[in-house]
C-alpha cells in the first residue's frame, strides 16, 4: 500500500471510526499509513499471590528523535495494516507478538504530511530485544509511568484504550 492518494478515501469514514480532522483532510497530500501496537503483558503478582497489579507496556526509546513512544512504523507496499504493526513491533523491540482488538486510529501531521496511524492491543509471543540505530531501548512499565514517559500526548489516548479493553480503566 505505501503512501497513496487520499482524494476518494475520505468521501466515506475510514474503518475503524470517523473521519480525520479538516485540518488532515487535503485529498492532494498523500497521506503517510502507519501501524502499531501497545505491547503488553500482565503486572506482576501481588504479595497475597493472588490478584495482579496493572499490566505492564512496552515503550521505546528512539535516539533520533531523542522520544519515548509506542512501536509503529510505515506500511511497506503492498503490505496490510496487521502485517505491518506485526512487522514493526517485531523490527523496534524484538519481540514477535499476537494482535489483539484494534484500539483508536490516530489522525495527526508528521513533516507537514497528513499521518494515519493504526494500532493494535498485543501481547509478546516469543523474542527478546536487542538495541539498535533506530531502537535503543526498551522499558516495561505500569501504565501511569508509561503515560508520564510518553513524549506524545496522542500516544496516552492509546493506554488509557487499553486499559478500559483491559477493565482496567
Amino acid at each position: 500500500m505505501g503512501d497513496r492518494l487520499t482524494a476518494a478515501r475520505y468521501a466515506t469514514p475510514p474503518p475503524g471510526g470517523g473521519h480525520p480532522p479538516a485540518s488532515l483532510a487535503r485529498p492532494w497530500e498523500p497521506t503517510i499509513l502507519a501501524a502499531g501496537a501497545v505491547l503488553w503483558v500482565p503486572g506482576p503478582l501481588r504479595k497475597d499471590g493472588v490478584r495482579r497489579k496493572k499490566p505492564r507496556i512496552a515503550l521505546i526509546h528512539r535516539p533520533k528523535y531523542d522520544d519515548w513512544s509506542l512501536p509503529k512504523g510505515k506500511l511497506d507496499p503492498g503490505e496490510g495494516w496487521r502485517a505491518a504493526a506485526l512487522r514493526e513491533v517485531h523490527e523496534e523491540t524484538g519481540m514477535r507478538c499476537a494482535l489483539g482488538p484494534e484500539l483508536p486510529v490516530q489522525h495527526y501531521r508528521a513533516q507537514g504530511r497528513p499521518k494515519e496511524v493504526r494500532y493494535w492491543a498485543a501481547v509478546p509471543t516469543g523474542g527478546a530485544f536487542t538495541p539498535n540505530r533506530e531502537v535503543d531501548r526498551l522499558e516495561w512499565l505500569p501504565p501511569r509511568k508509561a503515560k508520564e514517559r510518553l513524549t506524545h500526548p496522542r500516544d496516552r489516548i492509546l493506554v488509557d484504550a487499553l486499559l478500559e479493553l483491559l477493565g482496567r480503566g
